[in-house]
Order: C-alpha cells, then sequence, then structure tokens
C-alpha cells in the first residue's frame, strides 16, 4: 500500500508553503489510496516551540487535511514525535559505530575552509576530523558525530524531479548524524521512515541534496529506501522562499481574517494547476490530481500577507 507521511517541525506556525507541501502530500496518497502518516520532527530543541504542535494539529484540520496514524490515532508505530523514539535512533548510531568520528569543528571553522561559496545552507565539510585522535576529554554532549560519506556519484529517480546524481564527497563531505546523543535531521528521517513503512517522501526541493545523505544511511544500516518527490517551493516577488519578509503568511493569521479555509484550498489548487481557483475542499480535489499538471518551477506569491483570497 502506499504511504506517504506529513512531517511538520514545531519551530512555528505553518504557512502557505507548508500548507501547499502538505495539500499535495495528503492528495497524492489518497488519490492513490494510500495512507498519511503525520509525524512531528521535534528534535530541533533550541527552536522548537511546545504550543506549536497542537497549532499544526488545528491548522491541518482547519484545512481539511486527516491521517491515518498519529499520535491521536495511534497504532504500532507509535509514537509519532521524534523526541520521544530516542531509543531507535541510538540503536541506528551503534550499528554506524564503524562508519562515524567525533568532530569538534564549529561552524566558523567550516566555513573558514570553504574554497568556494556554496549557495543556501550546504557547506562542504573537508573532513577536517576524520584522521585525527580526537582526546576524549574533548567529546561530550556537544560533539558531532560525522557519518564517512562515500565516495563517487550516485543517483536516484526523483517522482517529480526526474533523474539525480550527486557525489556527496564532492558537495558535502562527511556529515552530520549526531550531537552527543542526540540524532540529527537525517538519521532521524531514514529511522523513522524505515520503521513505518513510508513508500514515498514528498518534501520542498530544498531537501533534494539530503536524498543522498538519507540514502547512505539506508545503505550503512541494511535498509530499503523509499521513493522521493521533491516539489518546487513557493517564493516571494524577490525570488527567494517565501519567509516572514514576505509578509505573514501563518494559516492561523489567514484563519483569523476571517478568510476560509476553502478559499486558502482552492487558492492553493490554483497556483498547483489543480484548479481554476475556486474556493473548495481538500476531498474535492482528490478525482482530478495529476501530478503532470503541478508547474515545474518554484511559484510565486504576489501578495503574502493575503490579499488574493480577498
Amino acid at each position: 500500500m502506499y504511504v506517504t507521511r506529513l512531517a511538520p517541525s514545531p519551530t512555528g506556525a505553518l504557512h502557505l508553503g507548508n500548507a501547499r507541501t502538505f495539500l499535495l502530500a495528503w492528495l497524492r496518497a489518497r488519490a492513490a489510496g494510500g495512507r498519511v502518516i503525520l509525524r512531528v520532527e521535534d528534535l530541533d530543541h533550541p527552536k522548537v516551540k511546545p504550543a506549536a504542535v497542537a497549532e499544526i494539529y488545528a491548522d491541518l484540520r482547519w484545512l481539511g487535511l486527516d491521517w491515518d496514524e498519529g499520535d491521536d490515532c495511534p497504532t504500532g508505530n507509535a509514537p509519532y514525535a521524534q523526541s520521544k523514539r530516542l531509543p531507535l535512533y541510538r540503536e541506528a548510531l551503534t550499528k554506524l559505530r564503524g562508519d562515524l568520528y567525533p568532530c569538534v569543528c564549529s561552524r566558523a571553522d567550516i566555513e573558514n575552509a570553504q574554497l568556494a561559496p556554496h549557495a543556501g545552507e550546504e557547506l562542504f565539510y573537508p573532513n577536517t576530523c576524520r584522521d585525527k585522535k580526537i582526546p576524549p576529554a574533548q567529546i561530550n554532549d556537544k560533539t558531532a558525530w560525522r557519518f564517512i560519506a562515500p565516495a563517487g556519484e550516485r543517483e536516484f529517480i526523483d517522482n517529480f524531479r526526474g533523474r539525480e546524481r550527486a557525489d556527496l564527497q564532492q558537495f558535502s563531505g562527511d556529515f552530520v548524524v549526531a550531537r552527543g546523543a542526540t540524532p540529527a535531521y537525517q538519521l532521524a528521517c531514514v529511522v523513522d521512515d524505515a520503521a513505518m513503512g513510508v513508500t514515498e517522501v514528498i518534501r520542498g526541493d530544498d531537501l533534494a541534496l539530503s536524498t543522498f545523505r538519507q540514502l547512505a544511511l539506508y545503505d550503512a544500516l541494511n535498509l530499503s529506501p523509499p521513493q522521493f518527490l521533491h516539489l518546487p517551493l513557493l517564493v516571494g516577488a524577490d525570488g527567494r522562499r517565501l519567509a516572514k519578509r514576505h509578509g505573514d503568511t501563518r494559516l492561523a493569521t489567514l484563519r483569523q481574517a476571517g478568510i476560509s479555509p476553502q478559499k486558502v484550498v482552492g487558492y492553493l489548487a490554483r497556483i498547483s494547476g489543480l484548479s481554476a481557483g475556486q474556493p473548495a475542499t481538500p476531498a474535492a480535489l482528490i478525482a482530478g490530481f495529476d501530478l503532470a499538471k503541478i508547474p515545474r518551477g518554484a511559484v510565486t506569491v504576489a501578495d503574502a500577507n493575503g490579499g488574493f483570497f480577498l
């Protein structure tokens, strides 16, 4: 059976960009007669806001999205908050022990070691600590543990973007899978998607390069990877990813302004090529869902303050 997941992070309120990705993931699952899992990725402790989890649930339900598994409807895959799944990640770290090493480089150290500019948040790590003998006294709960990334080009077929190729040692270098005993995003996603039987991961294309890291971990852990589908992001008029600088796009703000969820869903369907933009519920869009209709590039949101709904 087709299985995908909605995996929000409770580091802030859901915005239009999140809503579009979640809506399209939900539609793809429902059109396939599949299942949807709601998993909360709450390992980014300094940024996690406790109240955000309840807000996420409220926003998704307001839009008309549901799910088959989650903390409010658990199955054998419970719990669904990553902060409650730490034993699974630590077991995986134990299995990876021979492929890991401690790293004491700061972000400033890594930035200063760059030989060329890197786009976005991607920083190349020159494997500085791989062959160092780090004294045990320097290893603590903030020490990064890096996975020795395989050399050589790897490819996978993205179900939206097509064939993707990259060499981890060329664009990334060895990457972090834990800090102290706390697992990092790459490892937690792999462990959870495998354990929960996810067959396709749907997310924004800003995470496309993460797939190569995750595929390396699937191999090292002897797990079967899901398929991947990366969707174009929503951007502001400046061409940059939709953010606070473009105005308030939070679903809670739109809801408080009296804008109906049907208008929001209709707008998201229009910019995704699925309808003419008339108000709609997610359920009404299932029959007409077609991945081929979705625009191939980033979509500009001209009025991020909600004026397009009025």
